[in-house]
């Protein structure tokens, strides 16, 4: 029995209808439910996931609106990350966090040509390496790809029409989640970084880019 169908077996082991309890009361129980499950996964959940575990007539999105509201004066907050959800400490901790525990996340800081490099990718894939050496106007290193997808930042997309069928790159679910985006759709505004002179589709993002720590495109929007 593989992983999905024993989820699904379990599923059904519980009542999710509760239709025993009042309405005020079966909301909350699936409130707890949706947030226990939220909290003690390792990775965003998605929303298949939470669906499993609540009524066919529960509404997640009002619930995981619900949960916020509750969590509103906590240092912690549930966020919408790669195709799912999951617990964060605030960024307004994250000061606090590095001097108690020496940490302020599991994600190196990427340096600034890693970081151009991942953020041609994010906007122009699939691409391949050749194309990301044009709009970069220098090349980009086998070293460096390999680095990046050793990571997990990005993986291999479709091999390219063009001669040769050179592989071309595509980002991953964790970029969007070390980056906090829920999908690409979030990040910020290729039009607004075009008038801004920031990047195009003729030369990549330009060397002036402001590039503050990993995750953060300053003056372009936020990606963390």
């Amino acid at each position: 029995m593989d992983e999905e169908t024993a989820s699904k077996t379990q599923s059904r082991l519980i009542d999710t209808e509760l239709e025993h309890l009042p309405a005020e009361l079966r909301w909350r129980e699936w409130m707890g439910r949706i947030e226990a499950v939220i909290f003690a996964a390792s990775e965003p959940v998605a929303r298949e996931t939470l669906a499993r575990i609540v009524g066919r007539n529960c509404n997640i999105d009002l619930i995981i609106d619900d949960i916020r509201a509750e969590l509103r004066g906590r240092p912690y907050e549930l966020v919408a990350v790669a195709g799912g959800w999951q617990h964060r400490t605030k960024k307004a901790f994250a000061d606090v966090i590095r001097a108690a525990t020496g940490q302020g996340g599991d994600i190196r800081p990427l340096s600034r040509q890693e970081m151009l490099v991942l953020m041609c990718i994010a906007y122009f894939q699939p691409v391949t390496r050749g194309e990301l050496s044009t709009f970069l106007g220098k090349e980009v290193s086998r070293d460096l790809i390999s680095v990046l997808r050793g990571e997990d930042f990005i993986a291999s997309g479709p091999r390219s029409p063009k001669p040769g069928a050179p592989y071309t790159y595509v980002t991953t679910k964790f970029f969007l989640s070390a980056f906090g985006l829920a999908t690409l759709r979030d990040l910020p505004d290729f039009e607004a970084l075009e008038d801004a002179g920031l990047l195009s589709k003729e030369r990549g993002l330009a060397e002036d880019m402001p590039i503050g720590r990993a995750g953060e495109i300053d003056g372009g929007g936020e990606l963390e």
